[in-house]
């Protein structure tokens, strides 16, 4: 090609290493700057508003260009990530005053939306994750992976269950096979932001050989998935992805763990909608989460979020959770201390995976001081409860007594923001150290002393040091004195009434002090790369802690919630019955005006006499809020939550399904209609004896007499269900379904009075 020829060496350069990662844009680092050129230069100044120019690129035509300090890649990194784009770092790799040729350049990093660690990109109430998803033959794999806390997690099975996952779990990224993608947004649709990667990536053997080289580990057995081949090979190829982005430092990432379903409530993701569990389907509406989230740690926010879209359907534990509540709320002592220290812990969990890849700050590894040292007397609070599950917390928890002394010891109480600007290590830990800045910061004395000396010895009164850029330190002397200077002095420089000389000593003296200060950053640097290194030891100690203190901090927001909003302990247990009494709608309850009292109901279902409700009544009467009151307060309760009511007993519930509203799906070709049948026939198949099934208005899609038809027999197919008596509430505008009563002997009819 005749424009090869005339390229810029180091426009070549920059075009060989965009060849690697073509889907990305490239930030070239040149001097003191990030460049971006060509069709990056466009797309870069259009996000970051930066000023788009040209460069000269010899005699080829000149190429776009766009670019900023290299200190403000914190600043616009986020932005370039956030906009979905993937982005390469490209940095010097050697020192541009060590060479006279072209600066040697690489890819340092691949930053995408599903792998950052950095903080800006970060939203700390919930998690960055990078998702995986394996078209198996019989079933879908998919693996889920948070490099800035570690968490890695995997599961499979058929594709509404993987969908409930991805929208549960919500990654900023996904990864799956090129040439899948109509299978792809077939299946889960088309708001995830996704690569594609090579089908050698999802195969079963390579990413198990991954696996085991990197949990270094003979089998998977001890994490429970060496069965799941689909969830193997999805999660294989998120360690390969890894290694693509070169995110080399993964040692934070301890364990893989299964998604057990069976261990769950199964929430499909109309439920986690339509319920508004944890985001509001109205701009600027309450969810949920908003009205329970009390938490004070980041970690807490996270698993809380986690818990609520998990419930649990096993008693024992929802019980556990539930005595830890009401303990918080009979010792408030033992609370008000807790809630203290744990304002002290901060984000453990992205700091302490920050140490594994190397990029912690100073001021982090000083957090993490403060925050072991809060751990300490947590421990002692939680194994001095009157409480099992409290106790079990403090056992858990590590004090990590060592590398916390180590950094008391060794870093500055208040150091900067980068080693590289010195200050950091403390005095008293290295006796070079400690000598190199008696030099560098003692300079003058010695210099005034030298002076003095030489002004005594050659009588010359006005003699003075100083320092110039040039030739350094220099002893200026009037004219007047001239004659009196030695002979072994050296003249380098003659002004109108003074001449400047240079004397073997000040040489000397110059080289010991202008070497101390790049000793004192080399010296530090290492000191500190050695703290770090000694922190990684302690890394999956400090995750035990930071998953302990994130359920402390739970069950402690629970406990706050419940006695602002005075909330009861709820009677979770393994039965058939549903039996609210003055329960209340926990978020609706919050938005009322000032001196409105939310009108209580009482809600009571089992699979022997009143299976079914059937509830009518005017428009706006509250039927839907009583509806999604009876579902909230079932869910609240087996998360381990105290509920709005005066008192419950909940039977546990394995599935929540809502049919609620009409929403039509015309962009994909379905009708409200076809919608509408589509969940209630996902509903009818699902069916177990513990689901708990929640229809508003159905058939509203429809003629009134098709509706009533439609509701009839799906409410007949309920009732006579041969394995599942599912309780349900069905509340409609549809008079005539109130027959029903009279012929099936589980269904009774309720009216909303207003």
């Amino acid at each position: 090609m005749a424009n090869e020829v005339v390229l810029t060496p180091m426009m070549k350069q920059f075009f060989e290493l965009k060849a690697k990662h073509p889907d990305a844009i490239m930030l070239f680092r040149c001097g003191d700057f990030y460049e971006t050129y060509s069709e990056d230069a466009i797309v870069a100044s259009e996000i970051l508003g930066i000023t788009l120019t040209k460069r000269a690129n010899g005699q080829a035509k000149s190429v776009e260009m766009a670019g900023f300090p290299f200190h403000a890649l914190d600043t616009y990194l986020p932005k370039l990530v956030r906009a979905g784009k993937r982005v390469a770092i490209c940095d010097q790799l050697e020192d541009p005053k060590m060479t006279k040729k072209l600066v040697k350049r690489g890819i340092t990093e691949l930053v995408t939306p599903g792998v950052a660690i950095n903080d800006n990109v970060l939203s700390y109430k919930e998690n960055n994750f990078l998702a995986a998803v394996h078209f198996g033959k019989a079933s879908c794999g998919v693996a889920f992976l948070d490099i800035s806390t570690g968490e890695f997690l995997t599961a499979e099975g058929p594709f509404d269950y993987i969908d409930k996952l991805l929208n549960n779990f919500a990654p900023k990224e996904v990864l799956f096979e090129r040439g899948k993608r109509g299978m792809f947004e077939g299946n889960f649709g088309s708001k995830f932001f996704t690569f594609e990667l090579d089908d050698w990536v999802f195969n079963e053997s390579t990413s198990r050989e991954k696996l085991l080289k990197h949990f270094e580990t003979k089998n998977l057995k001890g994490f429970g998935v060496e069965h799941l081949k689909n969830g193997i090979v999805a999660s294989g190829a998120i360690l390969q992805y890894l290694n693509m982005t070169q995110h080399y430092q993964i040692g934070h990432i301890t364990s893989l763990s299964r998604i057990e379903e069976d261990r769950y409530v199964r929430l499909d993701k109309f439920t986690v909608r339509s319920l508004e569990l944890t985001g509001s389907m109205n701009e600027g509406g309450t969810s949920l989460l908003d009205v329970i989230d009390r938490t004070i740690s980041p970690m807490g926010a996270r698993l809380l979020k986690r818990w609520l879209l998990f419930p649990l359907k096993d008693e024992k534990p929802v019980n556990e959770r539930l005595d830890v509540v009401e303990y918080f709320f009979r010792e408030p002592d033992f609370k008000d201390f807790v809630e203290e220290k744990l304002h002290l812990i901060g984000d453990l969990e992205r700091i302490v995976s920050k140490a594994a890849v190397g990029r912690i700050s100073p001021r982090e590894v000083v957090q993490l001081k403060v925050a072991l040292q809060a751990v300490e007397p947590i421990k002692n609070a939680c194994l001095n409860a009157d409480n099992e599950s409290l106790r079990r917390i403090g056992e858990q928890l590590n004090l990590c007594l060592s590398i916390r002394e180590k950094i008391a010891k060794e870093v500055k109480n208040d150091p900067p923001l980068l080693v590289n600007k010195g200050g950091v290590i403390a005095d008293g830990v290295s006796a070079e150290l400690d000598e190199l800045r008696q030099i560098a910061f003692s300079g003058k004395d010695y210099l005034l002393k030298v002076q003095q000396r030489e002004s005594e010895l050659t009588g010359i009164p006005s003699l003075k040091i100083a320092y110039n850029n040039v030739f350094g330190y220099y002893i200026e002397v009037r004219n007047t004195h001239k004659d009196k200077v030695p002979a072994d002095w050296i003249r380098k420089q003659t002004l109108v009434n003074a001449e400047r000389y240079i004397t073997q000593e000040l040489k000397e003296y110059e080289e010991k002090i202008l070497g101390a200060e790049d000793k004192i950053l080399v010296l530090e640097t290492k000191l500190y790369n050695d703290l770090v290194i000694a922190l990684a030891e302690f890394i999956p100690a400090i995750q035990i802690n930071a998953n302990q203190i994130a359920r402390l901090d739970c069950l402690l927001a629970f406990a706050n919630v419940a006695g602002e909003n005075n909330y009861i302990r709820p009677v979770v247990e393994d039965s058939d019955v549903i039996d609210i009494r003055q329960g209340r709608h926990p978020v609706i309850e919050k938005q009322l005006p000032v001196g409105e009292k939310y009108i209580a109901n009482d809600v009571f279902l089992d699979s022997e006499k009143q299976q079914i409700i059937i509830i009518t009544g005017p428009n706006m009467a509250g039927k839907s809020a009583l509806l999604r009151q009876t579902a909230l307060i079932t869910l609240l309760a087996q998360i381990g939550s105290f509920v709005p009511a005066e008192s419950a007993r909940i039977g546990m519930v394995d599935k929540i399904f809502t049919r609620v509203g009409a929403s039509d799906n015309i962009s994909v070709g379905e009708s409200t209609f076809m919608v509408e049948m589509n969940e209630a026939a996902n509903i009818l198949n699902n069916l177990s004896a513990r689901s708990l099934v929640l229809f508003d208005e159905l058939g509203r899609g429809t003629s009134t007499y098709d509706g009533i038809s439609i509701a009839w027999a799906i409410v007949e197919h309920i009732h006579e269900h041969p394995k599942a008596k599912a309780r349900t509430l069905f509340a409609t505008h549809y008079h005539e379904l109130n027959e029903m009563e009279k012929s099936f002997k589980r269904i009774k009819n309720y009216n909303v009075s207003v």
